[in-house]
């Protein structure tokens, strides 16, 4: 063959291959193929994570290749991602030893310039983001509870009657509306990851001088997706609050951060204090934990230019501990099914540290309102972690058939029986395939309890020493309590023995 038949042949196969991804992407999201631009980042098109594991499945079909189902988000472009189907490399061209702390740039005007900082003991207008969330919605009943405030959720909607609604019925379906509420939630229209969230200069300046305290939990939660995906709603959306902050007066900042802020290995096999800094950021591999990181560092810095600021980092947060409603679109509530419909579990040395919505809201809102917490931070773990061993355990009690398998046989009956849009854990199938690092680990396998760092909430609990507030174990009766709801909610069919 000559290099210009070879030269053409490749061509052709570039232009195909180019052409069926084009086809597939615009299918999935119905648009208009000619609206896609190869050379525009992949992340720019929105794909969930559904769309993407389903094009990665049609093009191993199609190519008669096995490809990882993190295949659309390892290329920055639909071009570079053509040119690695057709050479057949390894390599990804996204690169995972980015300095995040050159992603750390808060604007110079968010600043207090000559202001005083004046904090009001009882507020009389709070700003929530995060409302139509799983904890926004607790958040919204606690505030509601607590305070005597209007509570101004961000929200995006066309109007303030379909923006209320929303709220409304987030709120409903979490089982916390009441028609009280109504009154005092104030809808605000706009968008977290626009510039003044998507207000206008005027209305800016107006909500500026109307809120007396902010609670900011808006945030793109995902375990398959890159970094650039997080960055405009967890990352810029955190500065654009900050903004809100520092104009007309002074209004303290409540930041729901993450424990996975964490993630990097710097911190394997260490004790991790409410206090320490927030030093590390190498060796961090998922999108979330990376975008939280450097929203949180945002807020420090803030903090360093005199804005009142408290950081909550709460870790998986799990349902209600007394009705156990639970966002079931959450990872844990889909591994706990698919563990349960495949009838096995993954016997991993790895802690599951769950902290029930009620008492991260709870605890949240009381900290809020100690003048003390203000430039501290908050450890929201559940004092007594289980594993995933012991969970195996509380499920066979409650009569289900749970054979323990070594995560090598679980991921492999995992891959053999996630293949279909309709299995919870299909959409996640690259966070737990995906392999990382020189070692080529998966994110559970990095996870492993012998090398990850402990959260200590010590300070924490001791701030909330003198309240009812209390995180509860996860033992037989609270898993009870989420299966039920489960059942209830018709999120799991399969029938247990007892």
């Amino acid at each position: 063959m000559s290099h210009q038949q070879e030269f053409e042949q490749q061509s052709q196969t570039t232009e195909t291959i180019q052409a069926w991804l084009v086809h597939k992407i615009s299918q999935q999201l119905k648009i208009n193929p000619q609206d896609i631009d190869v050379q525009e980042p992949l992340t720019s098109y929105a794909l969930d994570s559904v769309q993407a594991v389903n094009i990665s499945g049609e093009l191993e079909n199609w190519l008669g290749r096995r490809f990882s189902p993190s295949l659309l988000w390892d290329y920055s472009t639909i071009e570079k991602l053509t040119q690695h189907l057709v050479s057949g490399s390894e390599a990804s061209d996204l690169d995972s030893s980015m300095d995040w702390n050159a992603e750390v740039i808060l604007d110079p005007t968010i600043c207090l310039g000559n202001r005083q900082v004046e904090l009001v003991t009882e507020p009389a207008a709070i700003f929530l983001t995060g409302a139509t969330g799983f904890l926004g919605a607790f958040l919204i009943q606690e505030l509601l509870e607590q305070t005597q405030a209007d509570i101004y959720c961000l929200v995006r909607s066309a109007n303030e009657e379909s923006g209320k609604r929303r709220i409304q019925k987030n709120l409903e379906s979490y089982e916390l509306w009441h028609e009280n509420y109504s009154s005092r939630i104030i809808p605000v229209l706009g968008d977290i990851s626009q510039s003044q969230l998507g207000l206008g200069d005027e209305q800016f300046q107006k909500l500026a001088s109307q809120i007396d305290t902010i609670y900011h939990g808006a945030a793109l939660l995902n375990y398959v997706f890159p970094y650039e995906r997080f960055k405009p709603i967890n990352v810029l959306g955190t500065q654009e609050v900050l903004r809100l902050a520092s104009q007309v007066k002074v209004k303290p900042v409540h930041y729901i951060s993450s424990v996975a802020v964490f993630e990097s290995s710097a911190y394997d096999q260490k004790v991790v204090l409410e206090s320490d800094q927030l030093a590390h950021s190498e060796g961090m591999y998922l999108g979330y934990s990376q975008s939280k990181w450097v929203a949180e560092k945002l807020v420090m810095m803030a903090r360093d230019r005199g804005l009142p600021v408290c950081i909550y980092r709460p870790p998986f947060i799990s349902g209600h501990s007394q009705t156990g409603v639970w966002n079931t679109d959450d990872i844990i509530c889909r591994m706990i099914k698919t563990c349960i419909e495949m009838g096995s579990i993954a016997d991993l040395d790895q802690k599951l540290d769950l902290s029930p919505v009620d008492y991260v809201s709870q605890a949240i809102v009381y900290l809020s309102r100690q003048k003390e917490s203000l430039g501290k931070a908050f450890h929201l773990s559940n004092p007594q972690p289980i594993n995933w061993k012991k969970l195996g355990d509380l499920l066979r009690s409650f009569g289900y058939k749970i054979e323990q398998l070594s995560y090598e046989d679980w991921q492999t009956q995992l891959e053999n029986n996630v293949r279909s849009p309709e299995n919870p854990l299909y959409p996640l199938l690259p966070f737990f395939v995906k392999r990382w690092t020189e070692k080529q680990l998966t994110i559970t396998e990095i996870y492993q309890q012998s090398r990850r760092m402990q959260i200590s909430c010590q300070e924490t609990l001791a701030a909330l020493a003198n309240t009812d507030i209390v995180c509860p174990p996860m033992e037989s009766n609270l898993l009870s309590t989420y299966l039920s709801y489960f059942k209830r909610s018709g999120f799991l069919t399969v029938i247990s023995k007892q």
